[in-house]
């Protein structure tokens, strides 16, 4: 593929525009490691797209090799408006499937704890926070409401893979949600829903999330919803000093996500 044709302009707007993400189902995944861990989970690769113009690494043509799927020649010079980077043109990308919003897809059990995300603005935050909860071992990501599309690219590449490593669903409001939750604890699991809040009386450390837990983290400006505010079983906060008035929403997540993990380690 040499020119803008019909073709290529669809796989740019599914790096510029949601809607047509979501109409179409796909998104286009750029990096190696992005692109390895989509293909070692198994998510099904739509197209790859190869630079015709640079010799390709072994990584490279391993891919190409071995995937079993529509593989097209693209010339650097539209590989490199694809690959979202002024300094570098990358070997490949791929169009992946997006997968359902099923809240199923997070596996209920006794040691399970998730994370939801409530109206988040920033696609970077999203990817902040899917990457924290898989390097802390949550059961999953929702993000729940008007929100940042997860498959932004911006939030792919700030995930670092980990979108494909732990489930992320969405999901419109915190009804579905509630009801998931009231599914969960009807099979006996006793599922505990913990706020943040910045005003909350309980520090995080003070917490017991030794058992099946739901933390949920709000918006960036305005915290959480007042659904979820009602909903929750208790609220905590993570004390801080200094200047800042508060903490931006995927550390403070990244930051209750440790301190969970740290008390199952121990």
């Amino acid at each position: 593929m040499t020119s803008r044709n019909a073709r290529f302009q669809q796989w740019q707007a599914l790096l510029t525009n949601r809607t047509k993400r979501q109409r179409s189902g796909e998104f286009v995944v750029q990096g190696v490691r992005p692109i390895t861990l989509a293909l070692q989970h198994g998510w099904q690769i739509r197209a790859l797209l190869y630079d015709s113009d640079q010799h390709l690494s072994a990584w490279a043509r391993g891919v190409l090799d071995t995937v079993d799927t529509t593989t097209v020649a693209v010339s650097g010079a539209l590989m490199h408006e694809l690959g979202g980077k002024a300094d570098s043109t990358p070997e490949i990308l791929a169009v992946v499937a997006m997968p359902v919003d099923d809240l199923a897809r997070i596996v209920s059990s006794p040691a399970m704890f998730a994370v939801v995300f409530d109206r988040p603005t920033s696609p970077g935050n999203i990817g902040t926070l899917v990457r924290s909860a898989d390097a802390f071992g949550a059961s999953g990501v929702i993000v729940t409401g008007h929100a940042a599309d997860p498959y932004d690219p911006k939030a792919v590449r700030a995930s670092t893979g980990s979108l494909f490593s732990i489930p992320v669903v969405r999901a419109a409001s915190p009804r579905p949600v509630l009801d998931w939750v009231a599914a969960v604890c009807a099979e006996g699991i006793d599922l505990r829903l913990v706020a943040t809040d910045e005003n909350a009386r309980r520090d995080a450390a003070d917490y017991d999330f030794s058992g099946p837990t739901l933390i949920l983290v709000g918006n960036e400006t305005t915290g959480l919803s007042s659904a979820w505010r009602d909903a929750c079983d208790v609220t905590i906060r993570i004390p801080i000093t200094g200047a800042a008035s508060s903490l931006n929403a995927a550390t403070a997540a990244s930051i209750i996500l440790y301190e969970a993990a740290r008390q199952r380690r121990t």
